[in-house]
């Protein structure tokens, strides 16, 4: 049997029911390799390993009485988005220092119902908001996949690059993630691993640190999409502490998984098919078009029209979000505190000290798109354009049961090389934004590697709450693509 670390979560799953190793030998395993990898990988921000054990030794009790729940025994990584009972939870910036919660978000306390074992808080973008894992207050995370021929730090995308390259490194069997703008699906892509970002309103919201409140949807980074469809049944369900949850029962997700696809209509959107698009984007996608052809679905070509506006509109729509989210952060109530002259002062250099670049220029687009006089020409516009393409979608589900395109525009590049060019940087949300600002399930599945011999992946998005299609047809293409090469395990040298 391969090493427990090497194994996905159903995989795990089985093995602890027959016993071939406990929970808690399972649980020291991943403690060992994030011992080994972190310092490299910088994915976990906050391990707890004694955490994890108690865990895991009350999971094995539950196994023994017959007892056992969905993910019981299995080790994930948490972003640091989520609370955590007792737990850090800074979403990654200096401004939360210290911050211990006193209560679980829905969706971990829903992982744990289910027998889960958290192995610690893992590192993303501070308050989400980022392509790269370079803006978090503790420092890069690094990719584990390398160039051909090249040494050079890659970026495992953001925000939730910590989850992403934990999941790829096998320092967890699966993690919590956030997807604002294509934060799930754009670091899956770029680390070769299966990214969901759900139905907006499927996974609960409260408990998670806010950054723009009608687009975050928390979803799971794993190994394969039957893992996913696995993770997404034990998050997903309706919460009435949060207002945006829907009331609607959560399916077998995992049924969906080695289902026929013959005879399903597939969208292949024109408007994804831009200018100046790498050539070995259009051939994986081509790929993923005769994968799905050979299966007996039916390519349908479609058109989004208002696809281009979506990520000028996603650029007024969430900063001016979180502008609004991010004001309770002041040095009052929790987290940072830098004594001022007065109260205002105190709260100009609380938050002067507490946001990094990348949060403070969201937040100052935010605020000047909401002010008087630049209200109604940016934000309500962006809002009325939000509309439009949410209408495209809907005009094209009457035609077809799920969109093919690609997740990103390119393969994971260097840290430190887009950083500096912020518009470079947003451009790489290009293909995942659209979902978001239309609230619909969309997956990013390994389709491949790149001619750097890095990951590439393949995006399906469909109609609301239809996260079953997804699952569907992602296996269909995860099998056609067949298993990635694992990466050198360079982060684990000694």
């Amino acid at each position: 049997m391969s090493e427990p670390t090497r194994l996905t979560i159903a995989e795990t799953r089985d093995a602890l029911a027959e016993k071939k190793f406990s929970a808690e030998e399972l649980a020291q395993a991943h403690i060992s390799e994030i011992e080994r990898a972190n310092e490299a990988l910088n994915a976990f921000i906050l391990p707890t390993p004694e955490h994890a054990l108690d865990m895991a030794r009350a999971s094995d009790a539950r196994i023994a009485k017959g007892g056992a729940g969905a993910l019981e025994g299995i080790p994930l990584g948490i972003k640091d988005l989520f609370c955590t009972k007792g737990v850090r939870t800074t979403a990654c910036s200096h401004i939360l220092d210290g911050f211990e919660p006193g209560y679980d978000s829905t969706v971990t306390q829903n992982l744990w119902d289910a027998g889960a074992v958290m192995l610690g808080k893992l590192n993303c973008d501070e308050f989400a908001m980022g392509s790269s894992n370079e803006s978090s207050y503790y420092g890069p995370v690094i990719n584990p996949w390398r160039r051909a021929g090249s040494d050079a730090p890659l970026v495992p995308g953001g925000s939730s690059g910590g989850s992403a390259s934990a999941v790829a490194a096998h320092l967890c069997q699966g993690a919590t993630a956030t997807d604002t703008g294509g934060s799930i699906r754009q670091p899956a892509s770029l680390t070769g691993t299966v990214g969901l970002k759900p139905t907006y309103g499927r996974c609960s919201r409260w408990g998670i640190v806010a950054f723009a409140s009608s687009l975050d949807q928390a979803g799971p980074l794993t190994r394969s999409v039957r893992d996913s469809a696995i993770m997404l049944g034990a998050m997903a369900g309706h919460d009435p502490k949060d207002s945006t949850s829907v009331d609607t029962p959560v399916p077998d997700y995992e049924a969906a998984v080695g289902q026929s696809i013959r005879g399903l209509k597939v969208g292949i959107p024109r408007e994804y098919r831009m200018e100046g698009m790498p050539e070995e984007i259009e051939a994986l996608w081509k790929s993923g078009i005769d994968w799905l052809k050979s299966a007996g679905a039916e390519m349908v070509d479609v058109s989004l029209p208002h696809t281009k506006y979506a990520l000028p509109a996603y650029y007024i729509v969430a900063p001016a979000e979180a502008s609004s989210n991010l004001a309770r952060y002041d040095g009052v109530r929790y987290g940072l505190r830098v004594d001022g002259d007065d109260i205002i002062d105190m709260y100009e250099k609380t938050r002067a000290a507490g946001f990094g670049a990348e949060v403070k220029r969201r937040v100052l687009i935010g605020t000047y798109v909401l002010s008087a006089g630049y209200y109604d020409a940016y934000y309500i516009k962006a809002q009325r354009v939000r509309t439009l393409i949410k209408r495209d979608f809907e005009d094209v589900f009457e035609k077809v049961d799920v969109l093919l395109a690609p997740s990103t525009p390119g393969p994971a590049f260097a840290i430190g090389e887009k950083s500096g060019d912020p518009i470079e940087m947003y451009l790489n949300d290009i293909f995942t934004v659209p979902a978001n600002m239309s609230g619909l399930p969309g997956i990013s599945i390994p389709g491949g590697l790149s001619g750097e011999g890095t990951p590439l992946g393949l995006q399906l998005i469909a109609k609301a709450f239809d996260e079953e299609m997804l699952f569907r047809v992602g296996h269909v293409i995860e099998e056609a693509a067949g298993e990635l090469p694992t990466p050198d395990n360079w982060w684990s040298k000694s």
